[in-house]
């Protein structure tokens, strides 16, 4: 199903009213400091009221069966607001590994309630080195002679772990990385909550001793499933780091029109023209970037990989460049904790970073190239 250009507008306006009610800035520092980091009430609403959560999930499975291009435009405007939900793990990693799974009853079995938003989800993949790359997890499952699975290792950089109702595993097999699933009050299972840059992203550290598990799809092709949620994981991303910079943009034009020093608009010294204008070029570059990705997507064009490595690299560039020259803009106030300049600047450093930084993201294109 795809929406046409209205729609989206719709969509975009729907979603835009709801997080600037649900999502103000009080509200985002408030949740940073508190445990859970996002509003139960507030998921229930975006879920009954907005059926968000099973926006891009098939619609054998509960959902809405729209694709990237329609959840790209809700992942711009939660980028733009910082809405601290668990809609980027549960949504973007989570359901989109069981699909990539293949597993047709796990998905029947944990969808559904995801679409719902009856079940937060997350995917536990980094270690301590903090990669996303299947080939260097270590943790460990064997079977546990009943026809099940136990996980043995430790996880860190684990967005929502501490609240997700459904945590799907990497772990090594005989036969190679493996995908499996675990449930939040499994025995064996403890979870602590992270100090991380970005206070607006909950991550936490898992540590899972003999933890029964499930598999997921065929043993060994947890290689195969990550580079299929990583290319659509790295697209959602990438409208959010695209979201996040308009925002940026947005708030240092208003700024530099109301501010005024040496009795005129800051906005009309050339200095800060330059700044906003190159704010400008690499906002529209990351929206094009982000939104071509996602249409190629949803058309499974064979070109889709390399876009949305393109699109990763081209928005995490943005939103950095984005989010530095608006506490530029802001002058000395830019500079202090209280002015949500900061939040942005945090956000953009960690959204760059979440899949493994530059190297590794623009290694991820040469290898979606061939080169």
């Amino acid at each position: 199903m795809t929406a046409d250009e209205s729609e989206l507008r719709e969509l975009r306006a729907s979603v835009r009213e709801f997080l600037e009610a649900k999502s103000p800035e009080e509200v985002v520092r408030k949740l940073m400091e508190s445990e859970p980091r996002f509003d139960p009430a507030v998921w229930s609403q975006a879920a009954d009221q907005l059926r968000l959560p099973g926006l891009a999930i098939p619609e054998e499975y509960g959902g809405d069966g729209f694709g990237l291009v329609e959840l790209g435009v809700v992942l711009e405007e939660m980028g733009r607001a910082l809405f601290c939900a668990p809609f980027f793990a549960t949504v973007l990693l989570a359901a989109q590994a069981l699909l990539a799974s293949g597993d047709r009853d796990a998905c029947a079995h944990f969808l559904p309630d995801i679409a719902s938003g009856r079940t937060t989800a997350t995917l536990a993949v980094a270690e301590d080195h903090g990669s996303w790359d299947p080939a260097m997890v270590s943790a460990r499952a064997v079977p546990d002679g009943d026809g099940g699975w136990t996980v043995r290792g430790r996880k860190c950089f684990v967005i929502d772990g501490t609240t997700a109702d459904l945590i799907l595993v990497v772990a090594r097999t005989v036969a190679g990385p493996t995908l499996f699933a675990v449930e939040r009050d499994a025995t064996g299972l403890a979870a602590e909550p992270m100090e991380t840059l970005d206070a607006t992203r909950a991550m936490a550290r898992l540590t899972f001793d003999a933890v029964p598990a499930t598999l997921v799809g065929a043993e060994g092709a947890g290689g195969r499933v990550m580079a299929k949620v990583l290319d659509i994981a790295s697209v959602g991303l990438a409208a959010e780091q695209a979201g996040g910079a308009r925002r940026c943009l947005e708030t240092s034009a208003d700024y530099a029109r109301v501010r005024h020093q040496f009795g005129r608009p800051i906005g009309s010294f050339q200095a800060v023209k330059h700044k906003c204008a190159d704010m400008l070029v690499q906002v529209e570059l990351a929206e094009a970037a982000s939104r071509e990705a996602a249409r190629l997507a949803d058309e499974n064009s064979p070109d889709f990989p390399v876009a949305a490595a393109v699109a990763h690299a081209c928005c995490s560039r943005a939103y950095m460049t984005a989010a530095m020259e608006n506490i530029q803009v802001h002058g000395g106030i830019g500079f202090t904790w209280e002015h949500p300049a900061h939040l942005y600047f945090r956000r953009a450093k960690s959204s760059q970073l979440l899949f493994g930084g530059p190297a590794v993201y623009h290694e991820r294109l040469l290898d979606r190239l061939g080169i």
